[in-house]
């Protein structure tokens, strides 16, 4: 057999590997998270919960959006990486150098996102100004 018929089946086949990891990986993503006020100094407001569904299927959010490794200062994390919780790098008392506090950094991300999406026109139902919409009712 040739040269090109061995280099086009090794293309197919990586393709196939790299389809399956991506299907394998995708099932073990949680339809819901629940964002805990987990570690505050005072938890002032219920926890939060977070749809991968909506925010990648529906939304088109790409998963380095949320998920980071910060290396010299560019996110160099890659779909199907590990992820670590936030509160690993994100202390949830305080700002430690030029990482912000967890709370902080979740509220950044995502109002900075629903606001981008707010103004470009393309919501109108993005939580933003009202803590509720987001946090559940404190029990």
């Amino acid at each position: 057999m040739n040269k090109k018929f061995f280099g086009l089946l090794s293309v197919i086949l990586m393709g196939v590997v790299f389809l399956a990891i991506g299907v394998l990986t995708a099932a073990d993503v949680p339809d819901k998270v629940l964002i805990n006020n987990e570690g505050y100094a005072a938890d002032k407001k219920g926890p939060v919960d977070f749809t991968h569904k909506k925010h990648t299927a529906d939304h088109k959010v790409a998963c380095a959006e949320c998920h980071h490794v910060i290396k010299d200062g560019k996110n160099v994390w890659k779909e199907g990486e590990a992820v670590h919780k936030c509160k690993e790098c994100h202390d949830p008392i305080e700002k430690k150098g030029s990482v912000d506090k967890l709370q902080n950094a979740y509220h950044n991300n995502c109002k900075d996102c629903h606001k981008k999406l707010a103004e470009g026109g393309k919501t109108t139902t993005a939580p933003l100004k009202k803590c509720n919409d987001c946090h559940q009712k404190k029990s």
